[in-house]
């Protein structure tokens, strides 16, 4: 039997009219407005019902187009996917606030750092709260209605006081931040990061914020198509009762994306699996039903 710390709460499943065996789904493409291939690639996902859900980050070149397609499309559930790194080789991005304000995240030639380590030795609190600011606000001039918020590459749980920040902003501008229940894989990954998330967890019980059952980063840079079409499926008929985020990675097969990524084709191949009728046909046998942060939240103030 699991100790009552290692059991997840399912409540949240009766509170949104479920029952307790039910397996929801939130599938969630991260790196919107990256690169034009990554825009593309979602808007055909959400098009053909592939995915639920995605989240944008706010400072990269192709931000606009996808805010613009979000205006159109004002049912789509896109958040925001708050971005304090600049991870590519010779395809960067700085941050949204002008550089002297936020000097301790940027590197030698402008950019945010490129890994969270660094991000982590350099910058402040102050400067990273400075920073998200100013992209939900630059989200909000651009029209889009975040339904959630979310970190680019983890950085935002990477350090308590990133932590901290990030809770405080979704309380304040009334987006639900992505939040996991205390499962023994969450208390694992805080622990490492040198997170005490015990009293952080009760914290945000009590304020009641939306939280997901389990998150599963399904992200495996190499892996061939052949690799990747049966792990998909294997997870989903894994699938434990509460509400799963699986994230993913999409991309549309462009000299764009071959030129940003040698990962190119994983993304590719990602979203080629989630529109075929193979994939979908394993959900609907499984009786998995998609979710969105929008649900989720309902309710929530």
């Amino acid at each position: 039997m699991k100790r009552q710390d290692q059991t997840p709460d399912l409540s949240i499943l009766e509170e949104k009219g479920y029952s307790q065996d039910t397996r929801l789904l939130i599938l969630h493409a991260d790196d919107l407005g990256m690169c034009h291939a990554a825009n593309t690639a979602a808007i055909r996902a959400f098009k053909d019902g592939a995915i639920s859900s995605a989240s944008a980050m706010v400072p990269c070149p192709w931000f606009p187009e996808i805010a613009a397609w979000c205006r159109e499309n004002k049912d789509a559930d896109v958040g925001l996917h708050l971005t304090l790194t600049s991870e590519w080789g010779l395809y960067r991005w700085r941050p949204v606030t002008p550089i002297d304000k936020v000097k301790g995240l940027v590197d030698g030639d402008g950019f945010l750092w490129k890994g969270v380590e660094e991000v982590k030795k350099h910058a402040s609190p102050q400067e990273v709260e400075t920073e998200l600011r100013a992209q939900i606000e630059r989200a909000l001039k651009f029209g889009m209605k975040p339904t959630h918020i979310d970190s680019h590459m983890g950085t935002l749980f990477s350090d308590p006081r990133f932590f901290e920040v990030y809770v405080k902003l979704g309380a304040e501008y009334k987006i639900p931040p992505m939040l996991m229940e205390k499962t023994p894989e969450v208390m694992v990954m805080a622990k490492a990061m040198g997170i005490d998330y015990e009293p952080l967890y009760q914290s945000l019980k009590e304020r009641r914020f939306p939280m997901l059952t389990y998150l599963n980063p399904q992200y495996q840079p190499g892996d061939t198509y052949e690799q990747h079409k049966p792990r998909l499926i294997d997870f989903v008929r894994k699938l434990k009762p509460g509400i799963t985020e699986l994230i993913v990675h999409l991309g549309d097969d462009h000299p764009e994306g071959h030129a940003i990524t040698s990962g190119w084709k994983m993304r590719v191949n990602e979203c080629n699996i989630l529109m075929e009728a193979d994939f979908k046909r394993v959900l609907r046998e499984e009786k998995i039903q998609l979710f969105t942060y929008r649900e989720l939240a309902k309710g929530w103030r």
